[in-house]
């Protein structure tokens, strides 16, 4: 077949006849050079387009592969056909319309443009007989995906790293999903992701399949070509209907926050017992999934996985995890057990506890480095800290106690990960004084100190003594520290200088000194 034409006139007078003699769409996919590179039987409406190679598609360059089908009815190009050349990135989309005769009536062809023409996101050319198709298809294409990598922002980006959409959809107030949005990003770059761009759509009602409306949805897909992105990442936790119904129209990779944060998570744990805890929240939140794609990275069609073979290996799947759940669970056990007898052995020196708490990147790590001269991890990322780090104290008052580092908290902290850190946070039961650490210089701060006191109220902590402190005071006015400060009855200081500490230690050793007198 000439690759200058979308499809030679004889093949096109094939696939029609055929088409109407056993009633069933029938579809070619044509790469390039020409080639027949796949055939798609479907039924008297529809074709469904199987998984499709991932050669192409990265770069700003279309997928290199046309779809021709023939409609049997005369119909024009349908919504499936647009949102399959939008989501897939086809070359062409193309329609034989198939008399009453088995002869091949119009071609009708449409294909992607690099910015919406009348708010639409391809054009429709005009229709044509097979025989009488001028000889440009390969020019077109040529020129087609020259033009959107003109219109690629600049910058070079760094093809060995994902490249990210974020995306929130929310029945929040804007402001609000502003604020997630924001830290979605911190998440995001802490992972090592690029962001390259963000979408906000404030809808009254979720959409229950694909969370967002599928002209939206195409609308990102066409952004994500434009800025070369792999990676669609989801404000909220999608359910695994919804993963399943998204990527069933996408062949990039979709996660979302839980499974960043996760993610996050799993790189940064470095002691035994934290790597068993992420490997065992993982495993949970991989389990209901099981039936999705879990790589994200082509379509599913009709069934694959879901009978036959396909089931076995899909049981066979959950109980290995299910055997694995089972013996995490028994190694935490016995870490726990250790755990325990450490905390038994220094309770038996009589030494005060305070543990840090606080919403992640919040400066608890640099303030425990300053007060006790340690060289704890310290970084300006969330979840910098995973695991838990104890130090000895001595105040100024000649009183010796042990401080604790403790994992930050963030606002909806997946359920998964929330029970596979209790064990750690059991830490914070032998506190004498909880010590929450709020960054100030960040305006979402209130909101923090909400999420954190929920957090301690649901771990039932609540009940033990509780001292907030201001830290990065240096990033804002004095004037407005101070106010601040007497407003939530906290004690203001800067972990970057020792020299603010004075009124914190002496609060805070009267506090522990009225606990164990």
């Amino acid at each position: 077949m000439s690759p200058d034409l979308v499809i030679s006139p004889e093949i096109a007078r094939e696939l029609a006849m055929i088409s109407r003699e056993i009633g069933r769409q029938i579809g070619l996919l044509i790469d390039r050079a020409g080639r027949v590179d796949g055939l798609i039987v479907g039924d008297q409406r529809r074709i469904v387009i199987p998984v499709l190679s991932q050669a192409r598609g990265a770069g700003g360059r279309l997928k290199g592969l046309r779809c021709v089908h023939t409609h049997l009815a005369g119909e024009e190009l349908t919504d499936d056909d647009l949102m399959d050349l939008l989501f897939l990135r086809l070359d062409l989309m193309a329609v034989i319309t198939v008399g009453k005769d088995g002869l091949p009536g119009p071609l009708l062809r449409a294909h992607l443009v690099p910015q919406p023409v009348a708010g639409r996101n391809w054009v429709l050319q005009p229709p044509v007989v097979a025989s009488q198709q001028q000889h440009d298809f390969q020019s077109m294409i040529k020129a087609l995906e020259a033009e959107f990598v003109r219109i690629r922002p600049g910058g070079k980006v760094d093809q060995h790293k994902d490249r990210a959409i974020l995306i929130s959809v929310t029945t929040d107030s804007r402001l609000g999903a502003a604020v997630s949005m924001l830290e979605l990003e911190e998440l995001a770059e802490s992972a090592g992701v690029t962001v390259l761009d963000t979408v906000i759509q404030r809808r009254p009602k979720l959409n229950p399949r694909l969370i967002m409306g599928k002209g939206k949805l195409g609308d990102i897909m066409l952004q994500a070509l434009t800025l070369d992105a792999n990676l669609l990442v989801f404000d909220q936790e999608l359910n695994p209907s919804q993963i399943r119904s998204i990527t069933d129209h996408t062949e990039m990779r979709v996660i979302d926050r839980t499974q960043l944060i996760l993610d996050i998570f799993a790189s940064r744990a470095l002691s035994r017992e934290g790597k068993l805890q992420i490997e065992m929240a993982q495993l949970k939140y991989m389990l209901p999934r099981l039936g999705t794609r879990d790589d994200a990275l082509s379509r599913l069609t009709g069934g694959i996985g879901a009978r036959g073979p396909g089931e076995t290996k899909l049981e066979i799947d959950r109980r290995r995890i299910k055997d694995r759940l089972t013996k995490l669970s028994g190694k935490l056990k016995k870490v726990s057990r250790e755990r325990h007898h450490r905390r038994s052995r220094r309770r038996k020196r009589d030494l005060p506890v305070i543990s840090l708490v606080g919403y992640t990147n919040a400066g608890k790590s640099t303030l425990l480095n300053s007060m006790t001269n340690s060289d704890i991890v310290a970084e300006d990322m969330l979840f910098a800290t995973l695991d838990p780090t104890s130090r000895r104290l001595r105040f100024p008052r000649e009183m010796e106690v042990i401080i604790t580092d403790t994992v930050g908290f963030i606002r909806n902290l997946p359920a998964e990960l929330l029970q596979a850190f209790k064990s750690t946070l059991e830490e914070l039961n032998e506190a004498d004084v909880l010590v929450h650490v709020i960054d100030i210089s960040n305006p979402a701060f209130p909101q923090h100190i909400k999420v954190v006191d929920d957090l301690l109220k649901e771990l039932e902590l609540d009940n033990i003594p509780c001292l907030k402190i201001f830290n990065k005071i240096d990033l804002i006015g004095s004037e407005e520290s101070q106010n601040l400060s007497r407003q939530y009855g906290a004690v203001p200081l800067s972990a970057l200088r020792p020299e603010t500490f004075k009124k914190f230690f002496q609060k805070v050793q009267q506090m522990i000194i009225k606990k164990i007198v």
